[in-house]
């Protein structure tokens, strides 16, 4: 069974994030998107391996004060 969703933790305010997974865009993706809760921009990337296991993490896009 293909993964249809996958979780990051926005690095803001520590919420789990649950995000669409479109494994059509390629094994390795890179985009930005604003955590749902705080709004903070997030560089999200995805990695989906051989076997379609995706994995996800996210990093601030710019520094937070």
């Amino acid at each position: 069974m293909m993964q249809t969703e996958i979780n990051y933790t926005c690095n803001a305010c520590g919420e789990e994030i649950v995000i669409p997974l479109d494994v059509s865009q390629g094994h390795d993706q890179q985009f930005v998107e604003d955590c749902p809760v705080c709004c903070r921009p997030h560089v999200i990337h995805v990695q989906v391996d051989d076997d379609g296991e995706a994995t996800a993490w996210a990093e601030p896009e710019q520094d937070y004060d």
